[in-house]
């Protein structure tokens, strides 16, 4: 080969190089904590975009780099990172319509289960018109299951020990624990080991790969076994305008991973974290506590019914469709 044709060649393979690095798109994603069950699905997804378009698409995961949690729906708003995960109770005033998600004892019992009222609900037309308003698409949910207590000093025996206990309690979860007397602190999961071991709070709702993740069960001194007062939701949302100017071909690979993704996450929470939270609880000698059938009853009734009927008429007066999202929900539950 001679000089004029390797030169040639050589020009074209860089050629080549930026060609394939001008297709490339890099986008970023804000999570926080660590890398836990909470963002498996994310992880996931990450994973199989990339193998889907040959590294084409990338999706750059931050954890605490790029914003702090409550402020994941702004930085999506201005486009300051491309995907985040956020909770509706962090800020439910800015997404009114999926915290009907987190209302208390809606009486969703399994992952899966929460998984598809959770999608039913990102597709109703008045929620994603309301989450357009921040220029936010909403992916997948994060569905977690029912959350119980962690806390330190004298556990509460009663539903009505729980008056003047400061806990940590986002959404509904903290609606339904003021209903019963208690103290309901709303901060970010990355601050809560230290509220906790200062007394800044006493106890924590928190979902069992929480509890894990961000240390309770280190200081705890007990937990309880069935109070089920609700869940968070915690979707993954995507800047709309960065969806939009995908390719054809990147955005096939990022929606059609999402179900692979969300079906992963949910094995992985079934599986191996569920099969480490009683081990955890039983090595840190955390006692269980459990109330009865008709303290749970009791509790229901004095918080299900109103916290529902305050939820509507708040968000009807919202100009949203607040009936119907109530309706699809425990529709969707009862079914």
């Amino acid at each position: 080969m001679n000089n004029k044709l390797l030169k040639t060649t050589a020009i074209g393979l860089v050629a080549m190089t930026f060609a394939s690095q001008a297709m490339a798109t890099e986008w970023n994603v804000s999570l926080w904590g660590k890398p836990r069950a909470f963002t498996a699905h994310v992880e996931k997804l990450a994973e199989l975009v990339s193998a889907k378009t040959n590294g084409e698409f990338k999706l750059n995961l931050s954890y605490g780099g790029l914003s702090k949690n409550k402020e994941n729906l702004d930085g999506i708003s201005i486009g300051a990172f491309e995907m985040a995960q956020f909770c509706a109770g962090y800020h439910a005033d800015k997404n009114p319509s999926i915290t009907v998600l987190e209302l208390p004892f809606l009486g969703v019992s399994t992952l899966e289960q929460e998984r598809e009222i959770s999608q039913a609900v990102y597709k109703h037309p008045a929620v994603a018109a309301d989450l357009a308003r921040w220029n936010a698409t909403l992916l997948m949910p994060s569905p977690l299951p029912q959350y119980n207590i962690v806390g330190v000093g004298d556990a509460p025996r009663t539903l009505a020990d729980y008056a003047g206990l400061t806990v940590r309690a986002t959404g509904g979860i903290g609606k339904a624990m003021a209903a019963i007397g208690a103290v309901p602190t709303s901060m970010s999961a990355s601050e809560v080991r230290q509220a906790l071991d200062s007394g800044v709070v006493k106890a924590v709702a928190f979902a069992p790969h929480a509890h894990m993740a961000f240390g309770t069960v280190e200081s705890g001194k007990w937990w309880t076994t069935n109070l089920n007062p609700g869940t968070v939701n915690c979707p993954v949302v995507v800047n709309s305008d960065a969806l939009a100017d995908l390719s054809d071909d990147n955005r096939a690979a990022l929606l059609g991973s999402v179900d692979e993704a969300l079906d992963y996450y949910i094995a992985s929470y079934n599986g191996k974290t569920m099969d480490a939270w009683g081990p955890k609880l039983k090595e840190k000698g955390i006692e269980s506590i459990t109330y009865s059938d008709d303290e749970l009853t009791a509790f229901r009734d004095a918080v299900a019914g109103p916290a529902a009927a305050a939820w509507i008429e708040e968000n009807n007066a919202r100009g949203l469709p607040a009936q119907e999202l109530y309706d699809l929900v425990t529709g969707l539950v009862a079914k």
